[in-house]
């Protein structure tokens, strides 16, 4: 049984309680990463746009909330303790994973590259792209470890200025196109992938904003405010946490469905681009000319160095707590590195090989945020977990070779592996393959739980 806790604090929240908790969800969300994928979807969805919408607003805002929602119903404190009930070696790793994924390879590089492709690589000629990118991510990470090193709060204040400013920009680009639209969004041409399956396409599309992954590793920062609310029991700090969500991800629905419709308006002006950050630039230098661009470069350059402090003080801390032979600074430095060292592949090379990564975890991820919520139904029993992850884990294994570059899924035992998967696995076409064998596992796991609890009565 678990042990039934009691609120600090027994009086409801104030607005103004809910609206703190809600801008830090807001905050741990919505950064300047999460603009270019929801437009980039709008370009390939086009006249689809709508059910893409749908199936976006899924992994990139239901999920998410569900993530911090799970910390808080199982009273974890943090990504380790979710994975836990499988074993101290599977809690590790998954953390790592996660942890890998936010931090040098894939999110925290990107924060780099998202700045120099909206900034300044549309201004420069294409000859002097790459040096121009080792020389800006050198100065924007150098930055970055200076102020996380020092762990200075400089960033936090100049936050509070930055996004108002950003998401000002952002409607008043939003206004300008929904008065003078470059086209109609439900006229315009729809990709292939987007003609028989938008949704799921969208659904997919989600994974890329890293958010749900961000709910599990940094929840416990959500939970834990909520608590300081005196809001301690964890049935009212899960209530309060899902009231303020509903606030947060609210407000990033709205702007990625403006988003989305924007992308699939550009059709008539733009060609589909390799990553969103380009056709970003490309809607604001539309609307608001020069200015328009060199305010937009400054303000997601800003943001996103606000967002790799963050990520990189994260990861530091996160490992020295799991690996404390090497000191917070020791990781820092690291971290630091190997971040500079993959932002300088570029945007497109980072999105194509984070893509496989995201295909194994997020699967995996939302069967364990089901759990986590779920748990006290069946007493968090580790044979539940074991058969619902054991199962997933097969398709998702597959699902991530199948969506590496060439070089690695048209090898011919890459080939092999594909051509079973969409043999005998349901839904394999559209990436969601996982879902049935992880329902199987989990039907499994219950039967075995209940038939114990009836047999040990």
């Amino acid at each position: 049984m678990e042990e039934i806790e009691q609120d600090v604090n027994t009086k409801p929240l104030t607005w103004k309680q809910y609206l703190v908790v809600a801008s830090l969800l807001f905050g741990l969300f919505f950064g300047a990463g999460n603009l270019i994928f929801p437009i980039h979807l709008g370009q390939l969805a086009g006249a689809n746009w709508g059910m893409a919408t749908f199936g976006f607003l899924v992994t990139a805002v239901l999920l998410p909330l569900l993530a911090v929602l799970a910390i808080s119903a199982s009273h974890a404190k943090g990504v380790y303790d979710i994975g836990k009930p499988l074993g101290k070696i599977f809690a590790l790793s998954f953390m790592v994973l996660i942890h890998l994924t936010l931090g040098p390879l894939f999110a925290t590089p990107r924060t780099a590259s998202i700045s120099f492709s909206v900034g300044l690589q549309p201004v420069l000629p294409k000859s002097v792209a790459k040096p121009a990118l080792l020389v800006f991510s050198a100065i924007f990470f150098i930055l970055a470890f200076i102020i996380s090193y020092q762990q200075s709060t400089i960033l936090d204040s100049i936050g509070r200025i930055l996004n108002p400013l950003f998401l000002l920009l952002l409607f008043s680009v939003f206004l300008l196109a929904a008065f003078s639209p470059m086209g109609a969004a439900k006229q315009q041409n729809v990709t292939a992938a987007y003609q028989t399956a938008p949704f799921f396409n969208g659904f997919l599309e989600g994974y890329n904003t890293m958010d749900a992954l961000a709910g599990l590793a940094f929840g416990y920062t959500i939970v834990s405010a909520v608590r300081q609310l005196g809001k301690t029991s964890a049935k009212s700090n899960a209530e309060v946490t899902a009231r303020a969500g509903v606030i947060a991800t609210g407000a990033i629905g709205v702007i990625y469905v403006g988003l989305i419709w924007l992308g699939a308006t550009t059709l008539n002006h733009f060609k589909v681009s390799a990553e969103g950050g380009t056709v970003f630039n490309q809607i604001v230098t539309y609307y608001l000319g020069n200015f328009g661009h060199a305010l937009l470069a400054t303000l997601v350059t800003l943001t996103c160095l606000t967002t790799a402090v963050g990520l990189i003080a994260a990861f530091a801390q996160d490992f020295h707590r799991s690996f404390n032979k090497i000191s917070y600074h020791g990781w820092l430095t690291i971290m630091t590195f190997v971040s500079f060292i993959t932002a300088n592949f570029g945007l497109d090379t980072i999105i194509s090989w984070s893509t496989p990564m995201l295909m194994f975890l997020y699967p995996i991820a939302m069967v364990l945020i089901i759990l986590s919520i779920s748990g006290s139904l069946f007493d968090r029993d580790p044979i539940v977990y074991f058969w619902g992850i054991a199962l997933t884990f097969i398709p998702a294994i597959l699902d991530m070779i199948a969506s590496f570059p060439p070089v690695v899924s048209k090898q011919p035992w890459a080939l092999q592996l594909k051509s079973f998967q969409m043999r005998f696995l349901p839904f394999a076409d559209i990436g969601m393959d996982w879902v049935f064998p992880a329902i199987v596992g989990l039907a499994i796991g219950f039967a075995i739980h209940f038939y114990h609890a009836a047999k040990n009565k």
